[in-house]
């Protein structure tokens, strides 16, 4: 169940704020899910995608007739509010830099940036012994160093704003433990919570507030590749609310971390997940 599109508690808190959200295309996402919730709270938000070909859509985003940030940037402005559409590789530092000149052309400033964008799961999900290095490698530039490029690019104009703000990283339950098969996301991961403490306590002084939202598994075509038969039912089954979770909600912790009542939150990474871990 998501939260009434009116909800008293989040309505208009992010009123005139500009909001950046990685990875954002996917009709069934945690970006897609944020950059609706950020919108509703009342910010103006920069969609980034990868550009992906239409011939690679799954096949609810064919039959919806789907078109990537383009669609979620149309989902946002019903909203009330104005979104900028952009195709960025956030491994890449020159596009991330050109993704925050583009920001600033448009909306004059940046007060939130959720780092989300990841590499495809697939191809990775293999041991050790069998995992070639250039994939190890692209998991970490796509997860890790993406989310160093654009949190530094982003906190550099927050500290010149001289206002605060907040920067919101995506991690991962398997960023709290380790998995067979998983080491790359892990390693990613993992590093991902530690960037997030670390750079909490530098911009504290700021009053930029960094913090991960670590999802458990969550239904995003970005799974897709897993299937839904048994080895998909065995991992709800082992979740003690008993389902997986939705973009929405993870848009909705999201949205609360980006909001004034997370002031004196930073440098956590919290569990989203059902119960299914509880590590710190």
């Amino acid at each position: 169940m998501t939260s009434p599109p009116n909800s008293e508690l989040s309505q208009r808190e992010l009123n005139s704020k500009v909001a950046i959200v990685t990875g954002a295309g996917r009709m069934r996402g945690i970006g897609r899910g944020t950059a609706n919730v950020l919108a509703r709270m009342g910010a103006n938000v920069v969609i980034t995608g990868t550009g992906r070909d239409p011939a690679t859509f799954p096949y609810d985003e064919k039959q919806a007739g789907w078109r990537d940030i383009q669609s979620t940037a149309e989902e946002v402005e019903a909203h009330g509010v104005r979104a900028l559409p952009l195709i960025v590789n956030v491994a890449d530092e020159d596009d991330v830099e050109k993704m925050i000149d583009a920001t600033l052309a448009e909306f004059g400033r940046i007060d939130i940036i959720v780092n989300n964008a990841a590499a495809p799961y697939g191809e990775d999900r293999v041991a050790v012994l069998d995992l070639p290095t250039d994939v190890f490698k692209k998991v970490v530039d796509v997860k890790l160093m993406g989310t160093f490029y654009c949190s530094k690019a982003a906190a550099r104009v927050m500290v010149q704003q001289g206002d605060g703000g907040r920067i919101i990283n995506l991690s991962s339950a398997m960023g709290k433990r380790g998995q067979a098969n998983a080491s790359a996301y892990n390693a990613a991961n993992f590093a991902v919570d530690g960037f997030t403490q670390a750079l909490a306590k530098e911009m504290a002084t700021h009053n930029i507030t960094v913090n991960c939202v670590c999802p458990g598994l969550t239904e995003t075509s970005r799974m897709d590749p897993m299937g839904r038969s048994d080895r998909w039912e065995a991992r709800v089954a082992a979740i003690p609310m008993g389902r997986v979770g939705t973009g929405d909600e993870m848009g909705e912790m999201i949205g609360f971390l980006a909001g004034p009542r997370a002031g004196y939150i930073t440098g956590q990474a919290i569990n989203v997940n059902g119960g299914l871990i509880t590590e710190r």
